[in-house]
């Protein structure tokens, strides 16, 4: 649809089952310019409601988690020493993907405006909750969402262990390198198994490294301080419960299962989505385009959203960041509106169907090296 032309009428939301009033559908001006696509949808969930924070809200899921935990630990205390002890791994890496989903949303600002009480919000469920690295994370997810799948740009794209276009999967050159990549798609979740413990790894290379995201000394005394009692108290509280060998178990089933979680949540956001450096005007999109044609919702109720922590409204996360993360399924209709009047895709599917289109390009992505090997 061309900018020059007005988009035409569109029917009003309906209303959530819940009985909120939705948001209206945001007038588009003819010939509004593309650096002022996101001013009309962004005023319309400012006379909502939508960014105004909702710390009661976040103070209950947090209690929930945090008894959830202590449930978990006086079970293990309660079976003490015995492999009976060991399913308590998987609930507990749901509580832990929980808070890792409270860090997430406390480094966007969404749970309250005093940058205080954020951080500590965060230090907690990051750091010493989950061993991970506060300022790491959030400087490498400020960039992720300053330019998302931008190749060179968002680090979440960058060639790794996995690879998400054909010239990085070209340039693999050791034979593992090129073994994953070939078979990426079908070794995508049994790798998630490992990114509970990556996320411990890589705050702790930031925390040891002179160039780290840290602004001063102390901070960087007080993140390192609180994954060190993380560390060693998640070990000595397994090591007085249980034997050396089931403490060992229980705490790699736990990061595993944790890790596939958080795989399940992160997957489906972005990869196999457009890519602004593949577009001659790719740097110039403004943010509206930028955040809406790299991101993919999945449909769903109640359940996804918990089960997600509430990322698989990801257009609305990257279009509104501080919105708090109740709020992002009553900005979608505006936004799917807001999206339909300008003629720009809102990528939207169902659950299964997210990972098949993720895994599908990885997939794509490795064919080339597959080809290679059968010639």
């Amino acid at each position: 649809m061309s900018q020059a032309t007005a988009p035409p009428p569109l029917p009003a939301p309906a209303p959530p089952r819940d009985g909120t009033r939705a948001p209206s559908a945001p007038t588009v001006p003819p010939g509004a310019a593309r650096g002022s696509e996101f001013a009309p949808l962004l005023r319309t969930i400012r006379e909502q409601g939508l960014l105004d924070h909702r710390p009661g809200w976040y103070a209950r899921g947090i209690a929930v988690n945090l008894l959830g935990i202590a449930a978990v630990v006086a079970g293990l205390a309660l079976l003490g020493p015995s492999w009976w002890a060991l399913p308590l791994a998987v609930p507990l890496a749901l509580f832990s993907a929980r808070a890792a989903f409270v860090a997430h949303d406390a480094g966007h600002a969404q749970i309250t405006a005093d940058r205080r009480t954020g951080r500590i919000i965060q230090l907690v469920h990051a750091n010493l909750l989950l061993g991970m690295s506060r300022e790491w994370w959030n400087d490498k997810h400020n960039r992720h969402h300053a330019h998302p799948n931008h190749l060179g740009k968002d680090p979440d794209v960058a060639a790794d262990v996995l690879v998400f276009a054909a010239h990085q999967a070209a340039d693999r050159r050791t034979a593992l390198r090129r073994f994953l990549t070939r078979h990426q798609a079908w070794l995508f979740f049994p790798l998630t198994t490992l990114e509970g413990i990556a996320l411990k790894v890589y705050g702790i290379q930031a925390l040891l490294a002179k160039d780290g995201p840290y602004h001063g000394p102390r901070e960087r005394r007080v993140e390192g301080a609180l994954i060190a009692a993380h560390l060693l108290g998640g070990a000595a509280l397994l090591l007085l419960l249980l034997t050396p060998a089931q403490a060992l178990v229980f705490a790699l089933l736990h990061h595993m299962v944790l890790g596939v979680h958080l795989g399940l949540a992160f997957a489906p956001n972005h990869k196999g989505m457009d890519r602004p450096d593949e577009h001659a005007d790719g740097d110039s999109w403004g943010h509206l385009r930028r955040q809406v044609l790299t991101s993919r919702n999945i449909r769903g109720g109640a359940l996804t959203d918990w089960f997600l922590g509430g990322l698989n409204y990801q257009i609305e996360h990257h279009l509104f960041p501080s919105m708090p993360r109740p709020h992002l399924r009553l900005a979608r209709p505006a936004v799917r509106a807001h999206c339909r009047a300008l003629g720009v895709p809102y990528t939207e599917t169902g659950f299964v169907d997210s990972y098949r289109q993720a895994l599908g390009h990885l997939h794509d992505v490795g064919a080339p090296l597959r080809a290679d090997r059968d010639e």
